[in-house]
This record gives structure tokens, sequence and C-alpha cells, in this order.
């Protein structure tokens, strides 16, 4: 699903949400999780699951095409936990 289905989805379920309105409330919903990430912290939603950052180590990797060993930097990552429900739903 793309973030354009999911406002038609809303603004489908809800009649008296505009298009417009549907569109403002997925950026703020996304925005405001991208922004939660970018601070460090921990974002979640109840029965969906929870959004943090991980932080991956620095190592030593190969350049496909010339087989030379390449130093990857470490970095943070986004990283998605599916929560019970979810997991629950998507199993049936």
């Amino acid at each position: 699903m793309t973030r354009s289905e999911l406002t038609e989805m809303l603004a489908k379920r809800f009649p008296t949400l505009d298009h417009a309105d549907a569109k403002k409330a997925v950026t703020l919903i996304f925005e405001s999780i991208s922004e939660t990430l970018a601070s460090g912290n921990r974002a979640e939603i109840r029965g969906f699951g929870s959004f943090n950052v991980m932080r991956r180590q620095s190592r030593i990797g190969r350049n496909p095409k010339t087989g030379e060993k390449v130093e990857i930097p470490s970095k943070v990552v986004p990283h998605f936990k599916a929560g019970k429900e979810l997991r629950e739903r998507v199993d049936r």
C-alpha cells in the first residue's frame, strides 16, 4: 500500500474528511514518527508495532565489482517491530 492509497482509504472510510485533510493527516503521522526517530526516541502505535533506531557497527565489506575490501562506517538505521495484534492478524 502506498501513501496515496492510504490517503484514499482514509477519505473513503470517513466521508466527512475530504481528500486534502486525509492527506494532511497521513503526512502528519509519518512526519511525527520520522521526527521522533530522528531525535533518537521510540515511537509506538498500540496494536500495530513500534519504531526505534538501531546502531550498526562499522565493518569490513567487499566491493562486488573488484573484490576489494572496503570499510563500511557505522550508521543509525530505523527498525520496526510488529506488535502482537498485527502479527496475529497477518498469521491468520
